[in-house]
Formats: C-alpha cells, structure tokens, sequence
C-alpha cells in the first residue's frame, strides 16, 4: 500500500502567492503527492478578543492578535482558483483546508480529491455538517480530540451523507513542536476501532522520525509541515521541514514501503542464494567406515546447506554408512 503524503504549505507562504506557487513547485520536486493550504476568512473564524497560543506568542510576537496576525498571512479566496490550477500544471495534487462555511464554498467547484477537516472543527457541527453533506471521500485530523469526540464526529458526517467508509481519520497531537512524549503514535489504533476507510497521522513533532513510525505502524495517510525557510517570519515556520528535509521523508517514506512488503512469510528472492552458504547439513565429524552405524559420535552438523538438513538428525541416526566418509564429508544416506 502507497502511503499518501501531504506536504502541508498551510500558511507559510505568509500571504504571498508567488511564494505559495513555489511552495507547489518545491512540494512537487520533493515527491509529496499532494501540497495542501489554508483557505480561510479570518474575520469569520476569529474573534477580536481571540488569544494567540503561546507558539504563537513565541514565534510572532504579542503586538497583534490572532486575529490580526491571521489577516497578515491568508490569501484572499480568489487565489484559490488559480493555486489550484498551478498544482495542475505542476502535476501535483491540490487540497486546501477550509476553516469557515463560505470558504467551504470557495473551495468547493476546485475539485479537490478530497476534503481535510482540521482538529479545530472536530466539535463544530455546522461545520461539519456543510461539508458531510457533499458525500465525498474526507480526511479529519484528530487534535486535541478524545475517542468518543472523534466518534461523534463521523457521526454527523455519516448522518449529514458521507459513509464513514469515505473517512480517513489522522491522529494528531495540537502543539507546534509537539513534544515525543506527546506522540502517542498507538493512538492510530484506537482511531482504527471506528471503522472509517483507514487512519493516518499529521505530525508536529521536529523532524520526520513520528511520520517514519507511523507510516511503519501503517499509516494510509501522512501530513507534515514544510517551507521554503524556517527562518521567515510567521507561526508555524519553525516547527515546519524544509524543501530537502521534506524529500528526505518522501524517500524514506518508500523505503518502507518497500521494506513492509506483503506481510507473508516466505523466503526472499534476496536470500535465497544464501541458504546454502548459511544453513547447515549433517556432516561426518570423522572418517567413517562402510558399514559403520552413523551415530552422534561420528556426525556433527556444519555448513554448507546443500546436504541432509540437520532436521532429519533422528532419521539418520542409527542407520548404516552405505560407503566410506571422510571427516567433514556430507553424508548421504
């Protein structure tokens, strides 16, 4: 199975389109297969007396507020049209995340693959609603949320026209880093109890080793966040990848693909020449007479492999030496 990977632009393009173009280009040259943004009104998503999160204090700042620093790094909704014709052109996968009901309208005519609903509409129902009633495939991060939060959820998508088996759920941790010992990377287990289409993880961790480890533990769907620059002014920069770290999770995200392979246990094709040279035969521990009665004082067990496997020890013993054996001869019976 081809793990899905979403590099996640978000807003680090920081209100530029030219940047976000080339956040298509780069998430293209990286391998992603789809580059995913961040469509919103602020003004309807915010409120004037909205707190920023302490990252965000970190990283920008207390002048503004969170609902002027979002006014600085959102495109307008009538970029959207043409961001997603860049990714056409590219060759890459366009998805954008939706934060209020008439940017849900903005992106609807785009033709998105699929919908991504972020953690912080989990507990909006008319949110959810809107958007479970378009009856297409959609992928809800899980921050900040609990099992039955989660479950209630895909309820209302289910109850609004999406089947849950139109629903891939990410595991999430809502924090920029998330600390390790927040990963809770098992946790993709318990989102696969639901029985929606498959589960997944967006990552905020540093670096890429949680999104490795949750694509070993079968992770359908991965997100992560890059840039062009963690160090551009902005909210997330600085808990994002950059263009060649973004590569290097696409690489080593097919690697173990290729390493989990079809779950059987079999002999491989790159093993098979090995076995002779690392398997053992019964082998005559000295010379050993015509006629002798073979017995565990005149056999041993050596390589190579190509002879009598030491499985049928017991079969071989007490049977006669049907000729003469040199000492670290292979025996044949």
């Amino acid at each position: 199975m081809k793990t899905i990977i979403i590099a996640e632009a978000g807003v680090n393009h920081n209100g530029d389109y030219g940047m976000a173009c080339r956040m298509v280009r780069a998430a293209k040259e990286a391998g992603a297969d789809y580059v995913k943004f961040q469509t919103a009104v602020p003004e309807l998503v915010i409120a004037a007396c909205a707190p920023k999160a302490e990252y965000q204090k970190d990283t920008t700042g207390e002048a503004e507020s969170q609902l002027e620093m979002c006014r600085a790094i959102h495109l307008p909704l009538s970029d959207y049209e043409r961001l997603k014709a860049e990714c056409d052109r590219v060759g890459i996968g366009f998805v954008s995340t939706p934060f209020d009901l008439v940017s849900i309208d903005c992106l609807a005519p785009l033709g998105m693959d699929f919908w991504k609903i972020p953690s912080g509409e989990i507990t909006n129902l008319p949110y959810l609603r809107k958007i479970g009633a378009k009856g297409e495939p959609v992928v809800m991060s899980t921050g900040m949320a609990t099992l039955d939060e989660v479950e209630a959820a895909v309820r209302i998508l289910e109850d609004a026209g999406t089947p849950r088996s139109l629903v891939t759920l990410l595991h999430c941790t809502t924090q920029y880093p998330a600390p390790d010992a927040s990963g809770n990377l098992k946790a993709m287990d318990s989102l696969a109890t639901l029985g929606c289409a498959a589960v997944g993880y967006s990552d905020h961790t540093v670096g890429i080793t949680a999104t490795l480890a949750a694509v070993a533990r079968g992770a359908a769907v991965v997100e992560k966040h890059f840039t062009l620059d963690r160090n551009l002014p902005g909210p997330d920069h600085k808990a994002s990848l950059e263009p060649d770290e973004l590569a290097a999770l696409v690489r080593e995200t097919r690697r173990i693909e290729a390493m989990l392979g079809n779950g059987t246990k079999e002999v491989a094709d790159a093993e098979k020449s090995n076995i002779e040279v690392a398997r053992k035969s019964i082998i005559a521990a000295r010379p050993i007479a015509a006629g002798e009665i073979l017995t565990e004082d005149n056999l041993t067990v050596k390589r190579p492999g190509n002879g009598i496997s030491p499985m049928l020890w017991d079969s071989v013993i007490g049977r006669k030496a049907g000729r003469d054996f040199a000492a670290d001869e292979l025996i044949e019976i």
